[in-house]
């Protein structure tokens, strides 16, 4: 059992940045893959980022690419997610997730954080 808990949401100019938090229970952290998705108000939920246990691989969805930055801290259990160059279309509660699986397909993961709001005005 794995629970997630998001941080460092809040609002922003577009073209800043925000580093969000996803903090994590167990002593398995490491062999977790852990994901970042988000949901826009009247939109699906999509893939942002994920990333394999080690940190050795990270995956981006395309229009992310180049802006935001995935990264883990096995040690403090903790899974970042850098973004940078903020749009007002990124407005949307991000979600940290927990899975055995490294893959773009939040059905594969199992354990879900309770979001945190991104707000980027223009």
């Amino acid at each position: 059992q794995v629970h997630v808990v998001e941080s460092g949401g809040g609002s922003v100019q577009a073209g800043g940045s925000l580093r969000l938090s996803c903090a994590a229970s167990g002593r398995t952290f490491s062999t977790y893959a852990m994901g970042w998705f988000r949901q826009a108000p009247g939109k699906e939920r999509e893939f942002v980022a994920a990333i394999t246990g080690s940190g050795g691989t990270m995956y981006y969805a395309d229009f992310v690419k180049g802006r935001f930055t995935i990264s883990r801290d096995n040690a403090k259990n903790t899974v970042y997610l850098q973004m940078n160059s903020l749009k007002p279309e990124d407005t949307a509660v991000y979600y940290c997730t927990a899975g055995q699986v490294t893959t773009t397909q939040a059905e594969y993961y199992n354990y879900w954080g309770q979001g945190t709001q991104v707000t980027v005005s223009s």
